[in-house]
């Protein structure tokens, strides 16, 4: 099974539910686990571990998922979004001079210890001047990364040439960490205080906030950044 398989579930469930087919991203791989185990039986793993193959594709191909989803609108702004795996990745003489400016746009600087990319993965950036205006983590559940994405905001926001970049984290949430406001799991209060803010894929009700929403706010959001600087 491969993330054109993956994509193909999603145009299905599109004509399905329209505009909330974000609230559908957990049963679109629920389909998708019975698909890739019978291709997983063809050629299975060493360890015999079909759920160990399931998850590491999972988590590899959510981001592919969510740039196919807003790439068309995030281009209609005028803006450009990219793995952040190609900026980690690809050697530098094989970088186009456009992602070149961008990687240099998004390295933080660690001294004597050299310059590093942070651990992200969508980069949403101006073509034009390639300002980088948004980074996104994206993972299924919080506890697999949100300390991390909240470290990296800080460490952006320590310097002068990447502290307007915003750091948001996209999850279809499925642990329900960040579904109460009050209380708060320690997942929603990292949210809340160390990052620009989350968005959640799934159709579960939660107390949303000026920090955590539906994942339908995230283009309105992005307009707003892209028109007045922040929001």
């Amino acid at each position: 099974m491969k993330i054109k398989d993956l994509i193909a579930i999603y145009e299905k469930k599109k004509i399905q539910y329209g505009t909330e087919t974000y609230k559908h991203i957990s049963e679109l791989f629920e389909e998708a686990k019975k698909l890739h185990y019978q291709d997983w039986l063809k050629k299975p793993t060493k360890n015999k571990d079909h759920e160990q193959s399931w998850r590491a594709f999972k988590g590899k191909n959510l981001e592919k998922l969510i740039i196919h989803m807003v790439k068309a609108e995030v281009e209609s702004l005028g803006l450009k979004i990219v793995n952040g795996n190609k900026l980690e990745r690809t050697k530098p003489k094989n970088l186009s001079r456009e992602l070149s400016q961008v990687k240099r746009n998004l390295v933080v600087d660690f001294g004597e210890y050299g310059l590093h990319l942070p651990d992200v993965d969508i980069v949403i950036y101006k073509p034009k001047s390639m300002k980088i205006l948004a980074v996104i983590s994206s993972k299924v559940t919080l506890r697999e990364r949100i300390a991390q994405t909240g470290y990296w905001k800080l460490k952006l926001s320590n310097g002068k040439l990447t502290e307007h970049i915003k750091v948001f984290f996209v999850t279809p949430d499925e642990d329900g960490t960040l579904s109460s406001k009050d209380p708060a799991k320690k997942g929603r209060a990292i949210v809340e205080t160390d990052t620009d803010g989350s968005y959640i894929m799934n159709a579960v009700s939660i107390e949303e906030s000026n920090k955590v929403k539906e994942f339908d706010k995230f283009l309105d959001d992005l307009k707003k950044l892209s028109k007045n600087g922040d929001y």
